[in-house]
């Protein structure tokens, strides 16, 4: 009978070791597992984290095993490669950091063993992702395994996966339920025995039967319905060979159908469903990847808070018990392999085993309904042997998974011809109009070109924000990282996008901050800052409320600000979010307004005298804050960029003047602002290969995108990108563009 052991405590571990040790070496760190090297150095910015070969190493006994035939190494998640070496025999290699893979250890056992796991994140042209506005921290961050079985046994080596493949299909009220099982080593006269429980745990079907291969009826089915209802069955598989149960499987699945529609967006058992979420990067602050259940279940209550009904697993596989909880809480998942930014020639190899894994690993969650084959690739454009290897994982998903769609996440500037956009069944574009150059604006207008362009291609969003730290301004504006700006930018873009019933999906990017080393920007660096919730999880941005506010059951009500205390105007705005129709302000006990709203914002005018409380009432859900009057506005409120070339403070900027303050856009609607343009572009270009830097290639849509960036922000965040140029040199571009009358 299987037995599954833990075997996360106590490994010697090691980032100065150059080769493989013969020994248990005596000085090494200890450490428990999950772990990662780089859970300080891969958030602190710099683009300076380690990244290489790490060892981890552990002494143990066969006798402290579990009684069996067969012993597997079972790692479910070793950054980026890795190999094993048992008693110096090296046993297995794996490319691909983010899933479950299994190595025969039976015949290198001896009674006392030395177990090696090499772990290597280092850049390299084969294995995703290498270019990527994210962490790839290295380590053995998820659990590592021992699996005892018996010689006949549900597979373990094909892909990581479970060894059983469940297929419902709704008939009417009933469902038909196709149940594949894979025995390794499996002899004559050897049975199977297959039941269905329900959500209790009563069996409903029972079946016996010698093929791997059978379809059982599930009469007067219960279907998963998401959010609503996410009712699980469980299907487990005995392997019996006269009285003895040798093995035993289990797997949990829901019954539903879907189709998503290029007019009518999703569908859910034949009822419109739409897809109204989030995105999510797993890693945590001070934790990076290695995380434990009770941080994965903490994710997902916060997203339940919000009300969402999908995730965005971006962009990697993520940890098998963040799946269940999704099929658990009815969230209806894009699941994706971490080809992104950058494609490599070399790596094709790499993306098929990953999808191979993705889909092998995951294909019984009822929640996932599409598989997601690439991310942003098109930055520098796409040649034929990008637009083949999409072919090739398009088509394996397909031959794979005959149950579920396709899709990718376009980067802005991809054109909405390029072939590229033809080969998934639906697809979704990355927009931060409104952040990244352009204005709010134009995100609904864009998508409704495509839609027009392609009325027959499914159309969704699925990355979408700006970022947000404890800055604060009554003025807020694109680019100051204010809390404010924030609320502003997703209170215009749920607008937009969730009154356009096409789109398939939205997913906000991101949920949470999370952990980007190369980044030097919002005053805080290593992170990006878009997430509607801190990197640590412990304050939820205004912004989380907007969209508690349109998509949550539950009453509440939230006044906007209250990081924002010390304010100097004599009227100031102050906004509440709530999913009731009606909020009263009440200003120090007394009430000044009541207001109605179709849109769940609401905006009072509030006099700023002295200190101030504000109580927000809406049914029975109240909310207090506290505003001061002060005659200077309070510098702790103001973006002060660490590491920065220059801060908009260092500038000089005469009114009426242009200055490195104002956007490209505007200075290049004047002749003389070209000019200067043109010469800082062109000491730009200089310092890129061939036009690019970190293979973003400065084309017409980068270009255009670029219209809405101040010079200062946008010299700082090129610096990121490894052009450099100096205060010096900034400064004599904004004594030129000084001359230069508005």
């Amino acid at each position: 009978m299987r037995k599954t052991m833990n075997f996360n405590f106590k490994w010697a571990f090691s980032k100065a070791a150059s080769e493989v040790p013969k020994a248990m070496p005596n000085k090494w760190d200890w450490v428990n597992l999950p772990h990662t090297w780089n859970n300080i150095d891969g958030q602190d910015g710099g683009a300076d984290y380690h990244r290489g070969t790490c060892y981890y190493v552990k002494e143990f006994e066969k006798m402290d095993l579990p009684q069996g035939m067969l012993y597997f190494l079972e790692i479910n998640g070793a950054n980026s490669s890795a190999d094993v070496y048992l008693n110096g025999q090296k046993l297995a290699h794996h490319d691909g950091g983010y899933s479950t893979w299994r190595v025969n250890m039976t015949k290198a056992l001896k009674e006392k063993n030395l177990l090696v796991i090499a772990v290597d994140n280092s850049e390299n042209t084969k294995v995703y992702p290498q270019m990527a506005d994210f962490t790839f921290y290295g380590g053995l961050y998820r659990d590592v395994n021992i699996i005892v079985t018996e010689e006949s046994h549900f597979d373990l080596e094909y892909y990581g996966g479970p060894g059983i493949k469940v297929t419902p299909r709704i008939q009417g009220k009933d469902a038909e339920v196709e149940v594949e099982v894979y025995v390794t080593n499996r002899k004559e006269g050897q049975e199977l025995y297959y039941t269905i429980l329900d959500k209790a745990g009563e069996p409903v079907v029972e079946w016996s039967s010698m093929e791997e291969d059978v379809v059982m009826k599930l009469p007067n089915v219960h279907l998963w319905k998401g959010t609503k209802d996410p009712y699980l069955y469980t299907v487990c598989v005995k392997l019996i060979e006269g009285e003895q149960e040798l093995d035993k499987i289990c797997a949990r699945f829901g019954c539903r159908s879907f189709q998503i529609d290029p007019d009518k967006g999703f569908i859910l058992n034949g009822e419109r469903y739409p897809l109204r979420g989030v995105s999510r990067h797993q890693d945590r602050w001070g934790l990076g990847n290695a995380l434990l259940p009770e941080h994965h279940k903490e994710d997902m209550e916060m997203i339940c808070e919000m009300g969402a009904n999908t995730i965005r697993l971006a962009h990697y596989q993520h940890d098998q018990y963040f799946y269940d909880l999704c099929d658990e809480t009815g969230m209806v998942v894009w699941a994706e392999i971490p080809y992104i930014s950058k494609h490599m020639p070399e790596g094709r190899e790499n993306t098929i085993s990953q999808m191979k894994e993705l889909i092998t690993q995951n294909y019984n969650h009822p929640g996932i309904v599409v598989w997601g084959l690439s991310n942003e690739i098109t930055i520098s454009g796409s040649d034929e042997d990008l637009l083949e290897n999409h072919r090739i994982l398009n088509d394996l998903a397909h031959e794979m998974d005959a149950t579920r769609l396709t899709t990718i996440a376009c980067v802005s500037m991809c054109d909405m011809n390029d072939p590229y956009i033809q080969i998934p069944d639906v697809v979704s574009y990355n927009h931060y109009f409104g952040w990244y150059g352009g204005d709010t604006s134009m995100n609904g207008p864009w998508f409704d070109k495509f839609h027009e362009l392609h009325p027959d291609i499914p159309i969704g969003c699925s990355e979408y924000g700006c970022e947000a730290l404890n800055w604060h301004t009554s003025e807020p504006a694109q680019g100051d990282y204010t809390e404010e700006y924030q609320a502003y930018y997703h209170e215009e873009l749920i607008k937009q996008l969730f009154s356009r019933e096409y789109l398939w999906a939205t997913h906000v990017w991101n949920m949470f901050d999370f952990g980007a080393d190369a980044r030097n920007e919002g005053g805080e660096n290593g992170q990006n800052h878009k997430g509607l919730v801190t990197f640590d999880r412990k304050y939820k941005k205004d912004s989380f409320y907007a969209y508690k506010a349109w998509l949550s059951d539950e009453p509440f009500v939230h006044i906007c600000g209250k990081r924002y205390v010390n304010r100097v105007e004599d009227m100031t705005k102050v906004t509440v979010y709530s999913n009731l129709p009606e909020v009263e302000l009440f200003v120090n006990g007394e009430s000044l307004e009541k207001q109605r709203s179709e849109e769940h914002f609401f905006y009072f005018q509030v006099p700023n005298v002295g200190k101030t409380v504000l109580r927000a009432v809406a049914g029975e859900c109240q909310d207090s804050s506290v505003i001061q009057k002060v005659n200077v506005f309070d510098e702790s409120y103001r973006l002060k960029e660490k590491g920065a070339i220059l801060n908009w403070f260092d500038i000089t900027a005469p009114e009426g003047y242009f200055s490195l303050n104002d956007t490209m856009g505007a200075i290049m609607k004047h002749e003389q602002g070209r000019k200067v343009l043109a010469g800082l572009m062109a000491g730009m270009q200089s310092q890129m290969s061939g036009g690019k830097a970190m293979s973003f290639e400065m084309n017409e849509g980068m270009m255009k995108m670029l219209e809405g960036f101040t010079l200062v922000r946008m010299a700082n965040l090129m610096g990121t990108a490894g052009v450099k140029m100096t205060k010096e040199q900034l400064l004599a571009i904004n004594e030129q563009l000084n001359q230069i009358q508005k």
